[in-house]
């Protein structure tokens, strides 16, 4: 296991970080802007735009970034995300935050940004999980599941094909491995860097340490 405070800790080249700052609102730095803090960054991965799980204002944020094609994705969705769920999300303890580390597979990625668009990211990403194997994400294939899913099939199709969200899946995956992330799955708890598809026992006691240490209602650190 590595964790590793992103918040205070070493940060990259400027230029980089430019790209980086530029998550939430996909749009470039203009010129005398400030650059941006780490905390700035990991702000924008855990309330930019983007698919999510949990209350609004749950204490604790995790953010995942994953490759729908990552066999150690696929473990930590099947094994270990329903038991977060079930124990965190669904108690309003996390909010969850999906971020794209498309190492290996850039066109899964952009088209469950097209199910996002129609409001299906999750039931698309479950799908993708599912039907992992060496044939089950050509074009043909990826467009077929949004119809399994009932999502506007033309309108996913012209998303698709028009590689309308290849420039913020390359920063998103740019931003992740700048912070760190060496491989698929890897998170932010809170902004401490887990890096691997780690059982849920792992992230129950990450989880809780952060919890106890929040400030209490209406105390500042």
């Amino acid at each position: 296991m590595v964790t590793m405070r992103i918040r205070g800790g070493l940060w990259p080249a400027l230029g980089a970080i430019a790209l980086a700052a530029s998550v939430a609102t996909a749009a470039p730095l203009e010129g005398g802007e400030v650059i941006p803090s780490p905390e700035a960054v990991v702000a924008a991965l855990e309330r930019g735009p983007g698919p999510t799980k949990g209350e609004v204002n749950a204490p604790l944020t995790i953010v995942e970034f994953s490759d729908f094609q990552c066999s150690f994705c696929r473990r930590f969705w099947r094994g270990t995300l329903p038991r977060l769920e079930k124990r965190f999300i669904r108690e309003g303890k996390v909010r969850f935050v999906y971020r794209h580390l498309a190492i290996l597979g850039p066109m899964s990625v952009q088209a469950a940004e097209c199910a996002h668009e129609q409001g299906g990211f999750w039931p698309y990403h479950d799908r993708l999980f599912e039907r992992a194997g060496p044939l089950s994400f050509t074009i043909a294939r990826l467009k077929g599941y949004a119809r399994d899913l009932g999502l506007n099939g033309p309108g996913f199709d012209r998303c698709l094909d028009s590689g309308k969200h290849r420039e913020q899946v390359r920063r998103e995956t740019m931003v992740g491995q700048l912070l760190g992330a060496t491989g698929t799955p890897t998170f932010l708890i809170n902004g401490k860097l887990l890096i691997g598809a780690h059982r849920f026992e792992t992230f129950g006691r990450a989880i809780d340490q952060e919890l106890r240490e929040l400030p209490a209602p209406g105390r500042s650190r």
